[in-house]
């Protein structure tokens, strides 16, 4: 018998706001959350701009232990976890434990805490060599990514697969994809499958100024992430995490939950050529959407909306351009594409389950986010690109993708519920 994966909860931790509807209402306003840094003293920095969560780990309902011991990025997942959990309705006292998997994923792992007790223990940088006494109780947890997965299995009380997927800025994308994979083969019944970072710090800051990645902007930083647009100038850095429900569809549908839709594709690829660099065709993305399609047994024509990865360079938005047109077609030009990168900023590995969140939300609603400070487009980015405000349209399916460092190229597929016929891999 075949087993298929729904969604059936969403958590968010995002730039404007904490939780799904604020999350969901400054997409649908067509609002930016970037600002100018204030984690930390950008003055130093060529890029002095990101996009920040308003996140106060006690309003968020967080115990002074769990504060004092987990990262930023762990506290994030964990309140994206506790979201999606209440918003599936899952009776957690009727399942197995052991039939509850976690795939969770980050880019950066613990990057705050460590470089917090970098500075401190090392007296900023002037000394060599260091006393590790002076260090928290927890550090070996943040030289650990895994610790981000195993604070969520902790709090879902999850004893079956539990991984740290970490690939790049892909990695909220691969979690997923690995998530989908552990319920259609029977490993778990339940997964809770996402992603987490928070990066902004100075050592992140220094690492993008170096290769000039990041806009340098300063001077307008609602503005200053703009994909597709003629005259972006980077991407602008961003922080936050999204855990999905994934349910095995059969009991989902069986208990009566809401499902806001079935992932019926996933695939990745490597472009094996280059850590920062893509090729102007877009032939690795292009493969892995196809092998998506062909594994939902979809025409290309059956892709409503595409959440771009948008990220605001001019590398990746042509590269993006390039690999719909390749993998769909005519089909490309007639399909509304954006990028909410312009919104909540690049939270590097978070970012792809923030947009298979914002995918989720879309379908349901079927309302399509715009790609916000869109006014020049880039002629060699010639397709719909939704600029500047949200647009209510038909959807049955929709594509998110991701391209990373190191050459990786995801893309998942999620259909409304009953809006496709997929009958699954199978076990």
């Amino acid at each position: 018998m075949s087993r298929r994966a729904v969604i059936t909860g969403v958590g968010v931790v995002a730039p404007g706001g904490v939780g799904r509807e604020a999350f969901w209402k400054l997409l649908a306003d067509g609002r930016t959350a970037t600002r100018r840094i204030t984690l930390f003293d950008p003055a130093p920095f060529r890029s002095q701009t990101a996009a920040e969560a308003d996140f106060d780990p006690v309003a968020a309902g967080l115990a002074p232990r769990q504060i004092r011991r987990m990262d930023r990025a762990a506290q994030f997942a964990v309140v994206s976890a506790r979201e999606a959990l209440e918003d599936s309705g899952l009776d957690r006292a009727g399942l197995a434990p052991e039939r509850i998997g976690v795939s969770i994923g980050s880019a950066v792992g613990c990057t705050m805490g460590l470089e917090e007790e970098y500075v401190l223990l090392s007296d900023a940088g002037k000394h060599w060599l260091v006393d590790h006494t002076y260090g928290v109780p927890h550090l070996y947890g943040y030289m650990v990514p895994s610790t981000l997965a195993v604070e969520v299995a902790w709090e879902a009380r999850a004893e079956g697969p539990v991984a740290l997927i970490s690939t790049g800025c892909t990695s909220g994308l691969d979690a997923v994809g690995h998530g989908i994979q552990l319920i259609e083969e029977g490993s778990a019944d339940v997964v809770l499958a996402g992603a987490t970072d928070a990066p902004l710090s100075p050592i992140t800051a220094a690492c993008f100024d170096a290769i000039k990645a990041t806009s340098p902007n300063n001077d307008d930083p609602e503005h200053a992430s703009r994909p597709f647009d003629a005259e972006r100038d980077g991407f602008v850095l961003g922080e936050g995490s999204a855990v999905l429900v994934l349910e095995e569809k059969a009991a989902a549908e069986a208990r009566g939950a809401r499902i806001y839709g079935e992932v019926v594709g996933f695939a990745g690829r490597s472009n094996a050529f280059h850590m920062t660099g893509l090729k102007a065709n877009g032939r690795e993305m292009a493969e892995a959407i196809k092998v998506a399609l062909d594994r939902a047994k979809l025409d290309p024509t059956a892709v409503d909306y595409i959440n771009a990865h948008g990220s605001g360079t001019k590398q990746n938005d042509r590269h993006e351009t390039a690999a719909f047109k390749r993998s769909l077609g005519e089909h490309a030009y007639r399909v509304p594409v954006s990028s909410i990168k312009s919104m909540v900023g690049h939270s590097l590995g978070a970012i792809g389950s923030i947009e298979v969140a914002a995918c989720a939300l879309a379908l349901e609603r079927q309302v399509v986010p715009p790609t916000a400070n869109l006014h020049h487009p880039d002629p060699e980015c010639d397709l719909d690109y939704v600029p500047l405000t949200a647009r209510e349209h038909r959807m049955d399916v929709a594509l998110s993708v991701g391209s990373g460092f190191g050459g990786f190229q995801s893309a998942v597929l999620l259909a409304r519920p009953g809006a496709v016929e997929y009958e699954g891999s199978g076990s």
